[in-house]
């Protein structure tokens, strides 16, 4: 079984240029040493007023991991990878502590002011919404926990794969979460069985705007 060290560690660069989207797995099991840096990886993403809204379920039951396959419009290689991370956004969790870091913010005179009064007013706002309002913009904050994952799991030699095309309701009643829980993503972690080639990228003239 590999330790933690049996991989050598990545320049950003290469790693971002290796990533690919794996769907095929081989059966070892991962470390938990592993996936305890996996989420301090993203643990030590940036996030909107340091909000920090990510939670994540950690799934390697079988059974389980058939179910979220199937919520998930019956991608079974999703079953097939060791782990699963269940990517989600704690909706009430990320409004109470907004206020109180974006205070912390003020405090330590990262921001001005005036910022400062624009982030309340704003969270008060948000406050308002349903939850079918809020998640989307909540959401992008997992999003950059999620590629802090996807980078640092090459080091350990592990592939991922983003997964959105979910059924997010009957994920959340196969945990019993409410809808202060926000699915984003599923997340099947395992040693590639494949090696795809690279996908074409536009270039950089294509995603500069005049």
């Amino acid at each position: 079984m590999p330790n933690v060290n049996s991989s050598p560690m990545l320049k950003t660069k290469e790693a971002i240029e290796k990533r690919r989207s794996i769907r095929k797995f081989k059966p070892d099991s991962i470390p938990d040493e592993h996936i305890y840096e996996l989420l301090n990886a993203a643990r030590l993403a940036p996030s909107g007023c340091n909000a920090q809204p990510w939670r994540f379920k950690i799934v390697k039951d079988k059974e389980v991991k058939l179910r979220l396959a199937e919520a998930a419009n019956n991608q079974m290689f999703i079953a097939n990878a060791p782990v699963v991370l269940v990517c989600c956004a704690d909706i009430k969790g990320y409004l109470n502590s907004s206020v109180s870091y974006i205070q912390d913010l003020g405090k330590n005179g990262s921001i001005e002011e005036r910022i400062i009064k624009i982030l309340l007013e704003r969270t008060e706002k948000q406050k308002t919404l349903n939850m079918e309002q809020i998640s989307p913009r909540i959401a992008f904050n997992v999003a950059i926990a999620v590629e802090h994952i996807i980078l640092r799991a090459l080091d350990f030699g592990l592939g991922t794969c983003w997964v959105r095309l979910i059924n997010e309701k009957m994920i959340r009643e196969m945990f019993g979460w409410d809808s202060n829980i926000h699915v984003v993503a599923l997340l099947p972690i395992g040693y590639p069985d494949e090696l795809p080639k690279k996908r074409k990228r536009l270039e950089i003239k294509d995603i500069l705007i005049d």
